[in-house]
């Protein structure tokens, strides 16, 4: 797997608990950063697709039409 640096400046506090965190565990700091931003950004991805579908709602079908267009029986 291609993985690449990246450099982020932490508040002295929160660096503690994830040092504490991750020697409690004995997993890395980068460890636990990389399945924060992970949860961060699937959650974010959400939220702004959600925007946009509000924001741009598209075509929109009753289900009687939806199942004649997907040739789909009751």
């Amino acid at each position: 797997m291609d993985s690449e640096t990246v450099a982020v400046r932490l508040e002295k506090e929160l660096n503690q608990r994830l040092v504490t965190l991750a020697t409690k565990t004995g997993r890395s700091k980068s460890f636990y950063v990389k399945q924060a931003l992970s949860r961060y950004l699937e959650d974010m991805e959400d939220t702004y697709l959600a925007i946009d579908r509000i924001e741009n709602p598209g075509v929109r079908v009753s289900m009687e039409e939806a199942k004649r267009i997907l040739d789909v029986e009751d």
